[in-house]
């Protein structure tokens, strides 16, 4: 794994062993802090992994494609912090 200048990782998915790289990947945006990001490196389309981000993650992980094939996908992945709107004049 490698950083980027400011301080992103970015992770080389084709370096981890395939049955464990969906749950590295998990538990390291998992543990990042909120508006923190990883960017992840890919040899293929990453479809199946965006679709399970969605579904464990949901508004909490913004996807965004920073190259799309056809050797070579980056993506990043930034961990959402949710902000509560308070709306005092009714007592929030």
């Amino acid at each position: 794994m490698h950083q980027t200048p400011s301080g992103e990782r970015i992770l080389h998915v084709a370096e981890i062993e395939p049955r464990l790289r969906h749950g590295v990947i998990f538990q390291l945006f998992a543990n990042l802090d909120a508006d923190a990001s990883l960017q992840l490196v890919v040899d293929h389309a990453p479809e199946p992994l965006r679709r399970q981000f969605h579904h464990h993650f949901g508004d909490a992980c913004r996807w965004t494609w920073l190259e799309e094939g056809p050797d070579r996908w980056r993506v990043r992945l930034q961990r959402i912090q949710h902000r509560v709107n308070v709306d005092r004049r009714h007592g929030g």
